[in-house]
């Protein structure tokens, strides 16, 4: 055993050795003259290494030594009492085995002769100065020819082994006994059966060295035994990425062995690459676990119930005292079984893993798929070709099921190591005892009563194992003599100790079986039991056989927790030695880690089935950072596991979260997207999410890792706030790089977004979503009033909205005009995010942005709703301020434009005359309108009048907004404050003292505290004050002012400034029909003007701009008192009155057959009809003017009763300047 540990730990040496020549620095041409430096420098770091090789090659010459030495004495004629037992046969197997790994590691990794041949020629350079070098080049050339040759360590040991006699008895037997232990299933453990599958080709090469001897083994074993077992295990796992196949094993061994080149059968077996198609299929279903998972599953699901109830039998055994013998016995030996029938599923289990592996690193992918990020570096490793891209989705999930169950019945039978280690010591006590004193009693009697040879290996049976101790009915052994026996005396009865037999005691009775039952001939026919010329009855045979195979299973049962640990350890599927060397690489990138391919599939593929086994493919690190330590025994390996450990964490966190955010974020837009427009929907059904369970994840606190503790649900915690930042600000500032249409998706998609994080909070403490959404608006501070969405909304409105967008009052919305569409096709793009920022899954996200579609191309109601929740009561002041600024710095802009304008008129401006009819009305105007050469100055201010109009409707639409958001949450808080409408329609108080809230609270607090059983009622005493608190809060509250009245009024401040510019006071008092240049003129002029270019000239239609234009003069007017004068003397007004006479005129002289009259308006309809919608759009702005701001009371002048004018007479309903909002209870 200490020969074959030494082995192994040579064989892991070779397999985690990586060449030092890639890390030996290359010298610039500049120190040319340290060349022997670094000669004998590298020289020093190689000796280090090849040292080691040169032990590889004493250790394998003393280990063929000794195994040709064992085989040579087990294999003399004569005949042997001590042995060979199967103790024997095994460890010459697994000592052959380590030689054959030696043997085919040295072949494989090119590393070595590499690093040999450097080392070599450091030596040539750097011995020229040393002095007796003889001996060091004859160990350099004796170690070049080791590394050289192929199969060297087989050929060695084929010479040893027959340096003096044959071994052809020993290899025959050895080639027996691994052929009915493969065929008979008698491996209770994969790596015994795995290192029979893998000696056997070597042992039927070795025994065939001449015709003779192979026609001698072909007796004993018949040749298509042998193709059948090659044929059924072509591939045979070595080492964790190298396979060994038989067929090539063999066809590469005949050119090294003569006498086996004849075996044409052997030769012709084919290779894994060499199989033919037909027969590729049946080995395919043979190795890939997906084809055995419903077999697998039955099984994992039986085995738990049973164990379940087993350790429940267990427990209750436990707990009571006096338990029956017999049913106390049952329930031990059923736990036996039962731990037998478990170390036989894990060891299927992870055999069937291990033999999937090796048939995958022998079929590599051939033709790997290449993604759209690939098309320019389209070359893979090998490496990826034999793991990356060969497992499909099903096989990922298949062997991710496997390694569940693996390491589910591992840990379940792990943890109940203490509570059946007794149960299964006692069950081993009372095998062992039946029968060595029932069983061999009965023989001894009857059997072999007349064999003296036999009764005597009987007894050294016996003695060697009997526990006489426990015997109740035989207390002296010396009284159990064949002779002395009663019948009485057998009918024996012991007591099972929890005392296990040492694994000598099982060696030594495995080994007089076997000389019992073979009698030393080791070519006897039929093998060990298969034959009746030992003069053994048949059921004695069986009785033996039977127990023989339990003395196997003793051994694995005893080593209880060493067993579990070999039988679930899959570190292997990490290591990737030879793949890194023959790909020239330091490492591979993390998609080609197979543990991180699992843990991915399980995130890509979002199986419900899956989630809550997302740790453990993170398990298979912890197996391979044990085996790196305590097997392989090399530090950098646990460093690089560390390394890619920390990294695929990292990884699983990240992808986790967004994975739940995803799931969470796609449910919360499911649940708010309109029903009717899902059930609208043909495919409706790909809007609902399909339900995922995150709860076994969240309640992750403790996750091992490498031997550290990690609390995965904290680490999900912060990420999980961190992705809620993320987002929000990603919704900032895509809504930045958008116009002011894109705020009702931004409305959608953060009410969405806290929509998930309410969603989430149930299950994590995430921070407040108010803190988030203040701390990406950068708006923490208490005395902070702006944000970054009132500054992104009052820069729109500056920049883009005001300018460019047009107001159609009849839809009530603002759409961007023509000559605006430049400047939006201006913006850059905004970034695009991940997916999971919009609404979780595509379906959802294309819904979403088809409503927001809807709303992209205007501004209206719904926009200044989304607003108005946006910015809420803190930041909408500041809008309002900056709106209202905004329009006073119009106002004083457009004062000197005007003036311009009015300085052009004529000093005298009669009424149209009806004489000339419309033609001379129009002819009249156009004689009054002398602004060609102020058209920029007339255009400007158009465009001033559009903004204040367009300001001014902005404010009209958020005055709508919010009463209407007042009026829900009156109607919300009126029965709590006890208001009731009154018989004036107005409202009043129900309750005179407290409303029905306080009252509900005090009634409460007063029951509670009055209680004897409340201990401390100061905490309802505040509660009640505190709801009295809030009545007068919400009472305070009713009465709300009206965001347009304020508007108008701080309007109408702005016009006071600038009254005498705009409003000449008469030099009568009275109205001046001729000489007046008001406001209302160039109002008047400019409307007839833009109406006339706007109709007339088609290509001034890009300029239209909307009817803002109408709301700013009618406002400006109306706050001047200029209304009547304007509907007396517009020009358009009067043009219309023109129309009208002169069609009245025409209707009563021309004769009733109108059709044949001629059209007296030929080529005027257009601008008539214009005229009229104008004319139309004034008069309604005037009434809502009238009924927001009644200015009854202001009047152009007035008269003193001494008949003197008195000019802007004020009364008390005048709104004034700068003043609060005016309260509706106050007016």
């Amino acid at each position: 055993n200490a020969l074959i540990q030494e082995g192994k730990e040579m064989a892991s040496l070779l397999y985690t050795y990586r060449s030092c020549v890639k890390a030996l620095p290359q010298l610039p041409d500049s120190m040319k003259h340290s060349q022997a430096d670094l000669y004998l420098e590298t020289y020093q770091v190689l000796d280090l290494e090849m040292s080691r090789l040169r032990e590889i090659q004493r250790w394998q010459a003393s280990a063929a030594s000794k195994l040709a030495a064992d085989m040579q004495r087990f294999s003399r004629p004569e005949r042997l009492v001590n042995g060979p037992t199967v103790t024997h046969f095994w460890s010459m197997l697994k000592l052959l085995d380590v030689l054959l790994q030696l043997d085919h590691l040295k072949n494989a990794k090119a590393s070595i002769p590499n690093d040999f041949s450097w080392y070599k020629r450091t030596f040539t350079q750097v011995s020229t100065q040393w002095q007796d070098t003889d001996t060091m080049r004859e160990e350099l050339d004796d170690l070049q020819i080791f590394l050289s040759t192929r199969w060297a360590i087989l050929l060695n040991l084929h010479a040893e082994m027959f340096r003096t006699n044959t071994v052809e008895d020993i290899l025959q037997v050895l080639i027996v006994f691994c052929v009915e232990s493969l065929e008979l299933d008698f491996a209770l453990l994969f790596p015994e059966r795995h290192t029979l599958l893998r000696v056997l080709p070597v042992l039927v090469v070795l025994a065939t060295s001449s015709e003779k001897e192979s026609e001698s083994l072909y007796k004993r074993v018949k040749i298509n035994r042998l193709l059948n077992i090659f044929k059924n295990d072509p591939v045979i796992p070595a080492f964790p990425d190298l396979h060994l196949s038989p067929a090539a094993m063999l066809k590469e061994l005949s050119s090294y062995f003569q006498n086996f080149s004849s075996q044409i059968r052997l030769l012709t077996l084919p290779a894994p690459h060499e199989i033919p198609p037909r027969e590729l299929q049946d080995y395919q279903r043979h190795y890939l676990i997906l084809n055995h998972m419903g077999t697998i599953r039955a099984e994992h699901d039986d085995f738990s119930i049973r164990f379940a109830s087993a350790m429940n039998q267990m427990i209750t055994l436990k707990s009571s005292d006096g338990a029956d013998n017999d049913w106390s016995r049952d329930i031990k030996g059923n736990m036996y079984d039962t731990v037998v029938e478990g170390f036989q599923l894990l060891s299927r289990w992870t055999g069937r893993i291990w033999e999937q592996c090796a048939w995958k690193f022998s079929r590599p992918c051939k033709e790997p798929p290449i993604s759209d990020s690939q098309q320019d570096s389209a070359t893979f490793f090998d490496y990826e070709k034999v793991v990356r891209w060969n497992y499909t989705a099903e096989e990922r999930r298949a062997l991710l099921e496997l390694i569940g169950y693996i390491k589910s019945i591992g840990l379940m039978m792990q943890h109940c190591d203490t509570l059946v280690s007794e149960a299964l010591w006692e069950t081993i006590h009372m095998e062992v005892q039946d029968f060595v004193q029932d069983k061999l009693d009965t023989m001894l009697r009857t059997t072999f009563r007349k064999k003296k040879d036999l009764s005597r290996i009987l007894s050294d049976m016996r003695t060697l194992s009997a526990d006489w101790m426990a015997n109740t009915s035989k207390a002296d052994p010396e009284q159990h003599s064949l002779h002395q026996e009663t019948e009485e005396m057998r009918q024996s009865t012991f007591y099972p100790r929890p005392v296990a037999p040492t694994a000598a005691q099982i060696h030594c009775l495995q080994f007089l079986i076997c000389e019992l039952v073979s009698g030393g001939n080791l070519r006897k026919p039929g093998g060990l039991f298969g034959n009746s010329s030992s003069g053994i009855p048949v059921e004695d045979l069986k009785q033996l056989e039977t127990f023989f195979y339990k003395l196997s299973f003793f051994l694995h049962i005893l080593d209880f927790t060493a067993t579990i640990g070999t039988l679930t350890d899959l570190g292997f599927l990490w290591f990737r030695e030879f793949y890194l060397e023959s790909s020239r690489v330091i490492q591979f990138p993390i998609e080609c880690s197979l543990p991180w391919m699992l843990v991915d599939h399980v995130i890509e593929s979002q199986d419900a089935g899956l989630l809550e086994s997302i740790l453990i493919p993170l398990d298979l690190y912890n197996d391979s950072a044990q085996h790196a330590l305590t097997y392989l025994k090399q530090r950098f390996l646990y460093d690089e596991i560390e390394a890619e450990v920390d990294l695929s964490f990292d990884l699983l966190v990240q992808k986790l979260n967004e994975v739940i955010f995803t799931y969470y974020k796609s449910c919360a837009a499911s649940t708010l997207l309109d029903s009717s427009f899902t059930y609208a929907c043909d495919d409706g059904e790909k809007y609902f999410v399909k339900p995922l369970r995150f709860d076994a994840i969240f309640k992750l606190r403790r996750v091992m890792i490498l031997g550290r503790t990690i609390d995965l649900r904290s680490l999900i915690t912060q990420r999980m706030n961190k992705l809620f930042r993320e987002n929000i600000d990603f919704l900032l500032e895509r809504f930045e790089y958008g116009d002011l249409c894109g705020v009702v998706e931004l409305q959608q998609l953060l009410d969405i977004l806290e929509l998930t994080h309410q969603s989430i909070s149930r299950f994590l403490e995430l921070d407040s979503y108010s803190l988030m959404i203040s701390e990406m608006q950068e708006n923490l501070s208490l005395v902070s009033y702006s944000s970054r969405i009132s500054s992104q909304i009052w820069n729109e409105m500056q920049t883009d909205f005001l300018p460019n967008f047009i107001l159609c009052n009849t839809t009530q919305r603002f759409v961007r005009s023509l000559k605006g569409a430049h400047h939006s096709s201006q913006r850059s793009d905004a970034s695009t995010g991940k997916p999971y920022f919009y609404c979780g899954s595509h379906d959802l996200t294309m819904a979403y942005q088809g409503l927001a579609g809807l709303y992209r191309d205007f501004f209206g109601i719904p926009h200044m709703f989304a607003v108005v929740k946006l910015l809420g009561s803190r930041s909408l002041p500041g809008i309002i301020r900056a709106l209202l600024d905004h329009i006073s710095s119009k106002i004083t802009a457009m004062v000197p434009k005007v003036t311009g304008l009015q300085e052009a008129l004529p000093k005298s401006i009669g009424l149209l005359s009806f004489d000339g009819g419309i033609a001379g009305c129009q002819k009249i105007i156009h004689e009054i309108l002398t602004w060609e050469a102020k058209s920029d100055v007339k255009v400007e201010v158009l465009h001033d009048l559009k903004e204040i109009g367009s300001a001014l409707y902005w404010m009209s639409l958020l005055d709508i907004v919010l009463r209407q958001i007042d009026t829900t949450q009156f109607m919300q808080s009126a029965p709590w404050l006890g208001l009731v409408p009154g018989n004036d329609g107005q409202v009043k108080h129900a309750y005179s003292d407290n409303t029905p809230f306080t009252t509900l609270l005090s009634a409460a607090t007063s029951a509670v505290a009055s209680s004897p059983a409340c201990a401390n009622p100061s905490s309802y005493l505040v509660m009640s004050k505190q709801a009295e608190a809030a009545s007068l809060l919400y009472k305070s509250n009713l009465n709300s002012g009206s965001v347009l009245e304020y508007a108008l009024a701080f309007t109408s401040a702005a016009l006071d400034r600038h009254y005498s510019k705009w409003s000449a006071t008469p030099k009568t008092g009275f109205i001046d029909i001729t000489t007046s240049k008001d406001f209302y003129r160039v109002f008047s002029g400019l409307q007839y003007s833009y109406l006339e270019d706007s109709m007339t000239n088609p290509s001034k239609k890009r300029e239209m701009l909307g009817d803002s234009v109408a709301w700013a003069g009618c406002t400006i007017m109306y706050l001047l008192g200029q209304q009547l004068h304007f509907e007396l003397f517009d020009f358009s007004y009067q043009f219309l009155n023109v129309a009208e006479i002169e069609t009245a005129t025409v209707s009563l002289y021309q004769p009733a057959d109108r059709s044949k009259s001629p059209n007296i308006f030929q080529g005027y309809e257009v601008i008539l009809e214009a005229m009229r919608k104008a004319r139309r759009l004034n008069n309604h702005v005037f009434s809502m003017l009238r009924a927001r701001c009644p200015l009854e009371d202001k009047v152009a002048c007035a008269i003193k009763p001494s008949g003197a004018p008195l000019h802007r007479m004020k009364f008390s309903n005048t709104v004034s300047a700068f003043e609060t909002l005016p309260q509706r209870a106050n007016s």
